[in-house]
């Protein structure tokens, strides 16, 4: 049996800023395993949880978090 793939989110690099994504990353940690990775045009962010109803809905929130942040000028880490 293949393992079941997890949810993955991009972050075009013109749109978001990384410290943002970071932060973001760092919010949800705790309630899902989330690791971030790049490429030369977009932050990606990789997101298992306990079920893909569970990975949907911590992706769609982490997803505002870093919109919010990074719309909102508060980027740098430790800010708020």
């Amino acid at each position: 049996m293949l393992p079941r793939p997890m949810k993955e989110l991009r972050f075009h690099r013109d749109l978001y800023s990384g410290d943002a994504v970071d932060r973001a990353v760092e919010t949800f940690e705790g309630w899902a395993d989330v690791a971030r990775t790049e490429s030369p045009t977009h932050w990606i962010v990789q997101i298992s949880g306990r079920s893909p109803a569970a990975e949907r809905r911590i992706a769609g929130e982490l997803s505002n978090f870093a919109l919010g942040l990074t719309a909102g000028g508060k980027t740098p880490l430790g800010t708020s």
